[in-house]
């Protein structure tokens, strides 16, 4: 398959006109461009020079702000975070990571030590509104596209859809510095191989480029190619679960060689805590997957991305990548 021509939907298409497209992307690759998404390209420029701004501020201020193991929210430095692999290699990106919003006093934090308030930066000072700002949108977005998924799987989509009040969704920042040309082996991936965790990312593409992904039953990786305001969705581990396999979550990898400086700020939706995902539809032949509890496999996440840990035996088989 040829990327330059990956899936395009426009989401201002009638329904009828959108689920067979995103239905038919989903099945094949697990990725979709999607346009007609309603974020203005004057809110994605934002989004990005506010990345531009905070990752540009001096390291002593950042490091003031870095996320700790009490609290998985705020400033990751630069090759902080190992891949858990036999690889000696740390993935070369500083990053700053926000969850949903929820104050200190909400009684969900009692259910689940995962919810609470983000860490926000003094500087810039339009982060938190910028930030808020953009993630509504996207709120808009995966609402209307998880509902388009409940349609497809024949599911009550109010059902489905009640399943992410409350949510576990969280947004990283990302800066990528450019790597030399060498093989990623040799001296690290931006972010190195993995598929997600969620039930849908969103993203929107930098336009140095450098994201990659691996379609089903092939070897070979292949560059996305996107324009900068279209919206680039693939699926996570969760909706394939749901989905009995029907949708595919795929391997990807960041590479940035570009000479450049590269940003990101993906979009996880997550259900709630106390949502357990089992399929809601008959499995495909061969896809055989326990139930996952979203609260435990979230924490999981988070611990185990943490330098000098290892995986716990709880079996999650989420963001496996198989040879």
């Amino acid at each position: 398959m040829n990327l330059t021509h990956l899936p395009l939907i426009d989401l201002q298409a009638s329904d009828e006109t959108v689920k067979p497209a995103l239905e038919s992307a989903f099945n094949k690759i697990g990725f979709a461009l999607i346009t007609g998404h309603g974020i203005a390209a004057q809110q994605i420029s934002e989004m990005r020079e506010l990345l531009k701004t905070y990752f540009n501020r001096p390291l002593t201020e950042k490091l003031h702000e870095s996320i700790t193991p009490e609290n998985y929210r705020g400033y990751i430095p630069l090759g902080f975070f190992s891949a858990n692999s036999n690889s000696t290699l740390t993935d070369h990106y500083e990053g700053y990571k926000l969850h949903y919003e929820v104050a200190a006093a909400d009684p969900i934090i009692e259910q689940c030590d995962l919810y609470g308030p983000n860490r926000w930066p003094s500087e810039p000072a339009h982060f938190k509104d910028t930030l808020l700002s953009y993630w509504q949108a996207c709120d808009r977005v995966s609402h209307r596209l998880l509902g388009l998924v409940a349609q497809i799987m024949g599911v009550d989509e109010h059902r489905f859809l009640s399943m992410f009040n409350s949510p576990l969704t969280n947004m990283t920042l990302l800066h990528y510095p450019s790597t030399p040309a060498k093989p990623p082996e040799e001296v690290g991936y931006g972010i190195h191989p993995h598929k997600d965790t969620d039930a849908l990312t969103l993203l929107f593409p930098d336009p140095v480029g450098g994201l990659w992904l691996r379609p089903r039953e092939q070897d070979n990786w292949l560059e996305v190619v996107a324009g900068e305001d279209t919206l680039i969705v693939n699926i996570g581990d969760l909706l394939e679960l749901w989905s009995g396999g029907y949708f595919v979550s795929t391997p990807h990898k960041v590479v940035n060689q570009s000479g450049q400086e590269r940003y990101s700020f993906p979009f996880f939706t997550v259900p709630r805590h106390d949502v357990s995902v089992a399929p809601l539809i008959t499995p495909q032949a061969g896809f055989n997957r326990e139930p996952v509890p979203v609260g435990s496999v979230s924490r999981e996440v988070w611990r185990t991305n943490w330098p000098d840990t290892q995986p716990g035996d709880q079996n999650f088989d989420l963001g496996t990548l198989t040879d």
